[in-house]
């Protein structure tokens, strides 16, 4: 579970939270600062994490302790929330939402003052960490990842060789052909949406970005229409439109397994997945569980290039903070810096470190042979972009607009490609000009 989760949004969530004042407006603009000295740093934190899994092996235990080799007198509790989205917005309508939390996707990007602690300057941290303006309101950082990830296929290496392709299509056609082949010559299910869990559908927005090669993609979604003739989201969801409508994924998605999924894909039953970087571990896992080779896992870049090369966005996984109202905001504030500098969380999770300095994981090493460029989208208008969002009950980051997508293609629901996406470009367009700047 990772980013991933952020996205799973409730209906409604924004207005609960919109509606509850309490007295969070009083510590407003809070600071948690960076502690001097380890040995004076005291008391007992709640850390909220998506990491079940983590917490239940005790993969979370051995962080602490290693964490209070250098913070003794900190004691860390965890409690995993298995519905964060849901769980946390309920929480947050009180002061009670734990020491150290992961910033919600339900959360204005404008109000993050009042419900977290600022850890420094933009200008300060941004030397030293990357994605720092995905959190940063009025100069001030309210949130940091402990990893980046990167969007992508996550593929059965073999499988796509047994068909007779062994270099990364580079246009949605050549994707499409090699997927048509891979169901000719194999017997895996060519592409999985993962219908049924929802959650993977939403990660096709990531291909904002990727398509045009334009670290200022976000900022065009926020100025214009998001399925405009050549859009990235338009190549996007047409892509996905096409491999539905073309009979190459799984034959009925409301069936769809996403745990199943994972060593399926790792035995060669399924050959392709939409997902990120996060995935890789957990398929090479499944691979090792299963018995098959873990290098039959690969990731490929979204099948677009500009000048003869490819893109891949980096981006922020869910971005850890202190509660505003913490009574030991200097030990959440240890924590969150150890967590991110020290613990090594990035490079067991193959994982893109937030420091600037490290190198990539090992596992992009192919997208290194093969000269992928990779950016950082500039977030500046991300929060616009979010309003925009949900006022016009598009849902980019939600799952509904492409659950009705998969139906479309598959016969499920009446209508033309083009005037689903025309449609939801009138929405947005409408509310984008009605939201004002």
């Amino acid at each position: 579970m990772n980013r991933r989760t952020v996205l799973a949004l409730t209906a409604g969530a924004a207005l609960l939270l919109a509606g509850c004042t309490g007295t969070r407006g009083s510590a407003k603009g809070a600071d948690a600062e960076a502690p001097d000295d380890p040995s004076k740093v005291s008391g007992t934190i709640t850390v909220l994490t998506v990491r079940t899994d983590l917490v239940q092996d005790g993969t979370m235990k051995k962080y602490a302790a290693e964490f209070n080799r250098t913070y003794p007198k900190v004691k860390v509790e965890f409690q995993a929330l298995t519905n964060y989205e849901a769980e946390i917005k309920i929480r947050m309508n009180t002061e009670d939402y734990g020491d150290v939390l992961l910033i919600p996707g339900v959360i204005e990007k404008d109000d993050y003052p009042k419900f977290f602690a600022s850890l420094g300057t933009q200008e300060e941290r941004g030397k030293k960490y990357r994605f720092t303006d995905f959190t940063t309101v009025d100069g001030k950082v309210y949130g940091q990842t402990p990893n980046g990830v990167m969007p992508g296929f996550v593929y059965n290496k073999r499988v796509w060789r047994e068909a007779g392709i062994t270099d990364w299509p580079t246009t949605p056609d050549e994707f499409l052909a090699g997927l048509k082949a891979i169901k000719a010559k194999t017997d895996a299910i060519p592409y999985y949406t993962n219908f049924a869990a929802q959650w993977p559908l939403t990660s096709w927005t990531f291909v904002n970005g990727s398509v045009g090669c334009d670290p200022g993609a976000t900022t065009k979604l926020a100025e214009g229409d998001p399925w405009a003739d050549g859009s990235d989201l338009r190549v996007g969801d047409t892509l996905l439109y096409d491999i539905v409508h073309e009979g190459l994924a799984e034959k009925d998605p409301t069936t769809s397994n996403w745990e199943e999924s994972k060593p399926r894909t790792a035995k060669g039953e399924i050959a392709t997945q939409w997902l990120g970087t996060w995935a890789i571990i957990q398929f090479q896992d499944a691979a090792r569980k299963a018995g098959v080779n873990p290098d039959d896992i690969g990731f490929m870049p979204f099948p677009a290039q500009v000048d003869g090369t490819f893109c891949a966005t980096v981006g922020p996984d869910y971005n850890q903070a202190v509660n505003v109202h913490s009574r030991h905001k200097e030990a959440a504030r240890a924590w969150i810096d150890w967590f991110t500098d020290r613990s090594g969380y990035d490079r067991d999770n193959l994982a893109i470190s937030p420091l600037k300095d490290a190198p990539m994981p090992e596992v992009l090493k192919p997208y290194e042979d093969e000269g992928v460029k990779l950016i950082e989208l500039d977030d500046s208008a991300g929060g616009r972009v979010k309003l925009i969002d949900n006022e016009s009950e598009v849902g980019i980051n939600k799952p509904e607009y492409r659950q009705d997508l998969v139906d479309l293609a598959r016969g499920a629901r009446k209508g033309s490609l083009d005037d689903f996406l025309a449609g939801l470009g009138e929405k947005w367009t409408d509310t984008r000009k009605n939201v004002g700047d």
